[in-house]
């Protein structure tokens, strides 16, 4: 059996959070067992469908590194779906109903009204068919026996099928619901493990009865405890969280998967550079089915963290221009975004407006410009000068490398200056250092 999962959403709007996750853990799950994964588009629901989501979420997938088998689109799959509706219609399993939406509401009040289920009521086989109304179809559940199967995550699942309405599948319009067509590309595609929210645990309970009564193996399940905002409730703002703004806030997309990856799992949270690194430990056993809590600010921290590991060669390409290989291998420990190093560039290869010392630190600059003209610029210069001006003036600790790496870089904090001098180079040392002495 080749492990083959699927990410499935709808090109209703862009992808968020939540989606990522779910198509972060299909992928991973099948990288980690040497599947396949595939994408589906479900665009059945051509009113609210856009082609312009469904370019965003190829566009999205991609920046994520996210790379499907296959794709897949419900739109162009209607034939086996009537093909597949008609054998489930002639074997008795798909049945028409004729109520409005009035007349069910107004039944699931009575029923609630009198302290049962409001499970929808079967009408006899010789019911009379109302003249001119086009029916809605309903898949028949087997109440023979509970529906039970063992989940990934939340264990053992045991459902009462009789306390469950049989589902719609097909509107009176011959539009198509979630459930039938999804079962259908699952057994076409050979799906072996669905991964999705638990908001779609019931939705399984049904839909088992539809792969039985298809004459198909059931799918494993593996139902993932929602996603919920770091305050303890799922926010706005964490909902349209998508990879638009991700990308517009400068986070790498490993940032944002490296916590996905474990977020919600009894492992921790690191920074990993590819997604074979991600895959190597994701195991379903170490979900837990508590919410799991996510935060920005992890994912800002994680950015930063994972910057510092990154090569030259894998960023190279979105630096700013005319960074070298030593700029990155000196910035990248103190950037928590690639959009920092612009900020840089001046400070070690251009020009850098005078900053204000302080009157007392003056002196001390003049020795420094004084000892770097006469430093071995070919040693380690910043050692070098610093013994020196040590030497000189007596200073130590702060009074000594405070003043020095404000005048060089004009900044209070940074990367180590043993990294930059060599960088920043011999003249405008001397010049920045003279500058700031006045």
């Amino acid at each position: 059996m080749t492990v083959t999962t699927r990410f499935a959403p709808s090109p209703t709007g862009r992808l968020h959070v939540g989606n990522i996750r779910t198509a972060l853990h299909n992928a991973l799950f099948a990288l980690a067992h040497g599947g396949r994964f595939l994408l589906r588009i479900d665009d059945t629901d051509a009113e609210r469908s856009s082609e312009a989501f469904v370019e965003a979420i190829h566009a999205d997938m991609a920046w994520l590194g996210l790379k499907p088998d296959a794709t897949v689109r419900q739109s162009e799959r209607f034939a086996l779906y009537e093909r597949e509706f008609e054998r489930l219609t002639a074997a008795g399993r798909v049945y028409a109903c004729y109520e409005t939406p009035e007349e069910l509401d107004l039944r699931r009040k009575v029923l609630l009204g009198r302290g049962l289920p409001p499970v929808y009521e079967r009408k006899p086989a010789d019911a009379p068919v109302p003249d001119g109304v086009a029916p809605h179809w309903r898949f028949r559940l087997d109440h023979g026996s509970p529906i039970e199967w063992d989940d990934l995550v939340r264990g053992h699942q045991k459902f009462d099928p009789a306390l469950v309405s049989d589902p719609v599948v097909r509107r009176a319009d011959g539009s198509w619901l979630y459930l039938l067509p999804s079962v259908i590309d699952d057994i076409d595609l050979k799906i072996t493990h669905i991964v999705r929210g638990e908001d779609h645990v019931s939705n399984s309970a049904t839909q088992i009865q539809m792969f039985e009564a298809l004459g198909a193996a059931t799918p494993h399940f593996a139902h993932e405890a929602l996603l919920v905002a770091a305050e303890g409730k799922l926010s706005k703002r964490l909902g349209s969280t998508g990879v638009d703004g991700m990308r517009e806030a400068g986070i790498e997309p490993l940032a944002l998967l490296s916590l996905l990856a474990r977020l919600g799992t009894s492992q921790p949270v690191e920074a990993k550079t590819s997604l074979a690194a991600l895959a190597e430990k994701f195991d379903f056993a170490t979900f837990g089915r508590a919410p799991a809590h996510f935060d920005l600010a992890e994912v800002e921290q994680l950015n930063a963290k994972l910057l510092h590991l990154t090569d030259y060669a894998d960023v190279a390409d979105r630096l700013p221009a005319g960074t070298s290989e030593a700029d990155w291998a000196a910035l990248r420990g103190n950037v928590a975004h690639l959009g920092e190093v612009s900020d840089w560039l001046p400070v070690l290869h251009g020009t850098i407006a005078t900053p204000e010392v302080v009157p007392d630190d003056k002196p001390m600059l003049a020795l420094a410009a004084e000892a770097a003209a006469a430093l071995d610029w070919a040693g380690e210069p910043w050692r070098q000068l610093t013994e020196a001006v040590k030497a000189a003036s007596g200073r130590k600790g702060r009074a000594l490398f405070h003043p020095l790496r404000l005048a060089l870089t004009g900044k209070d904090s940074g990367p180590e200056m043993a990294a930059l001098l060599p960088l920043i180079g011999r003249q405008r040392t001397i010049a920045r250092l003279k500058s700031a002495a006045g």
